[in-house]
């Protein structure tokens, strides 16, 4: 006979040689021993877990010749024949080839047959989520309402895939992921069945390959016996999973305790020359810190160790890690393995997360320990700075007689955005106004009309409610109605670059555009006004009182500019005593 892989020679046969699944197996013994057993149902669980095989040894308990009983006797016929696949009453459907409605619905017209030899006809569908919609509504009335002998046992690895509906008729068990020790143990029991020497230690790397599923577990043991011919050795093992030995992590850690930045790199180098992959190393470098980490907190628990062994060196070496430091080393590698998911250079990252362990200070702020020494001696000093400033005042305020400082500085800087979010430009528009004139003013207004028309429509409807109301030889200060319109021209960028090169081609200027939304250009403008004590001239007045009486004459005629003309009018005609203004 042809040589046949681990797994299949030693699929378990009964209960008792499942591994792990302890919950499962005894629920279902006892359903078979009290005659308890349902009509459906649902095995879900990673690959490699049993799910096929408990569905074929529940099927044999179910049919064999001396039940009821908790375990096949895998000595009857009916026995015998499920397991060589040779029974007609106890069809495996795969899914995953058998997905469309046609298949299922050849399924259910045989289901309404009495099964030929056995007490029950049953169907494990393996990879039911690949079944499609159509398919599983035509299962569902079936499933929900088989006749009396057909039992339907359904498998999955994803059962997030199936609708509740079927989900609802159907009892679930899910299958864990099988233990290390348990792994270990089975794989002992196949090679003393073999006669071929084992080593414990590289079942473990074997096992630790595996992750927690039996069937790739055996598929690596049939390649470490193939490739190591009498003997099995740690290395072959770890060679042929592509794991690391414990050694070389405690090189790497020990490197990175000492700060030896090159041995680093250059471990690293040899394990890339090896054909390790980075991802699978940042995990299992993130397994060894945890079981350092283990050490330094449960020293007795030497049973959920995983990479490192319960050797003195390795336990002097976690004795060397504080506990902040290591949560750091996994902190680093646990987001650098989120990183690498999406690139295609998983080596630099890998490189970058080992330099960031190596300069690992103690003390550093982490998630777990936050120094607060730093911010406890800013706040001692500004504590200190603001005794001064208040001992400054109040000599101030004796030497001046008791008049209040002018507060409209503070008031500008308590006041640096709008209600929208924008952040004013006040220092800007007061420069502005200082050298603002009529002319450059009218000569904004003389091309608005242009502007809107050369302007997209998108970028022409945020001006519909604006204005400009301040200009002088290099910007001019553009007012909005609405905050939103405001903070939306702002952010354009496009809006202000075309805005801006139209202005360059009507006027030969090239403007800086400020945008200000209405109620800030009110407080700006009265800011502005108080601060240079703007008022009427007198025949003494000196040139820059002059100048400053120009500027007020400015401000009042764009206060006028923007008052309703007929309102203006009619205080013109009647007094702006005699005027009275209602809205509606």
């Amino acid at each position: 006979m042809a040589y046949q892989a681990f797994y299949r020679v030693y699929r378990p046969q009964s209960f008792a040689e499942m591994s792990g699944q302890a919950h499962i197996k005894q629920t279902l013994q006892n359903a078979l021993l009290h005659n308890k057993t349902t009509h459906a149902y649902l095995f879900s669980g990673p690959r490699g877990t049993g799910k096929t095989s408990a569905a074929k040894i529940f099927a044999k308990a179910l049919n064999c010749e001396r039940a009821p009983i908790s375990e096949p006797c895998n000595e009857c016929d009916s026995c015998t024949s499920i397991t060589n696949g040779s029974n007609t009453d106890v069809i495996e459907f795969d899914a995953a080839s058998n997905s469309r409605v046609e298949e299922i619905r050849d399924v259910i017209e045989k289901v309404r047959f009495a099964p030929a030899n056995s007490r029950f006809k049953v169907y494990i569908i393996d990879e039911v989520h690949m079944l499609s919609n159509s398919a599983f509504n035509a299962l569902l009335k079936t499933l929900e309402e088989p006749p009396e002998h057909v039992v339907f046992i359904l498998a999955t690895t994803e059962p997030h895939k199936l609708p509740l509906t079927i989900i609802s008729r159907c009892q679930r068990f899910d299958f864990k992921r099988i233990t290390a020790s348990d792994i270990v143990d089975r794989m002992q029991v196949v090679l003393a069945d073999s006669n071929i020497p084992s080593n414990e230690q590289a079942l473990k790397v074997i096992a630790q390959a595996a992750s927690g599923g039996m069937r790739d577990a055996l598929s690596m043991l049939d390649q470490v016996v193939s490739f190591s011919g009498e003997e099995m050795t740690v290395n072959d093992a770890l060679l042929v999973t592509g794991s690391i030995g414990q050694e070389v992590f405690y090189q790497l850690a020990e490197a990175l305790l000492t700060k030896e930045v090159g041995k680093v790199l250059m471990l690293l180098e040899e394990l890339m020359k090896e054909g390790k992959d980075p991802v699978r190393l940042t995990e299992d470098m993130i397994t060894f810190f945890r079981d350092l980490l283990l050490m330094n907190t449960a020293p007795d628990l030497d049973e959920l160790l995983e990479l490192a062994s319960a050797e003195v060196k390795f336990k002097e070496l976690a004795e060397q890690f504080s506990l902040e430091k290591l949560y750091q080393f996994i902190e680093i590698l646990s987001a650098t393995q989120q990183e690498m998911r999406f690139s295609n250079h998983a080596k630099v990252y890998l490189e970058t997360a080992l330099l960031k362990m190596s300069q690992v200070k103690e003390g550093a702020v982490t998630a777990h320990s936050v120094d607060l020494t730093p911010f406890e001696e800013k706040i001692e000093q500004l504590e200190r700075t603001v005794i001064a400033l208040e001992q400054q005042v109040r000599q101030g305020l004796s030497g001046n007689g008791g008049a209040a400082p002018q507060a409209t500085e503070p008031q500008k800087r308590q006041r640096p955005k709008s209600q929208s979010g924008y952040k004013v430009p006040t220092g800007r528009i007061a420069e502005v106004l200082k050298t603002a004139t009529k002319d450059d003013i009218q000569l904004i207004k003389t091309h608005w009309a242009t502007i809107m028309n050369q302007l997209q429509k998108s970028h022409a409807a945020l001006l519909n409610e604006a204005e400009p109301v301040a200009a002088s030889g290099r910007a001019f200060v553009l007012k909005f109605k609405y905050d939103i319109h405001c903070q939306m021209a702002a952010d354009n960028q496009t809006f202000s670059s075309s805005f801006t090169q139209i202005l360059l081609n009507l006027t030969g200027n090239s403007y800086e555009v400020l945008f200000v939304p209405e109620e800030e250009w009110m407080k700006i403008r009265e800011d502005f006004i108080r601060q240079n004590g703007l008022k009427p001239t007198t025949p003494e007045s000196s040139d820059v009182e002059q100048a400053a009486d120009e500027m007020m004459s400015f401000m009042q005629a764009e206060e006028r500019a923007s008052e309703d003309p007929l309102i203006v009018e009619a205080e013109k005609l009647f007094g702006k005593e005699f005027v009275e203004i209602h809205d509606d």
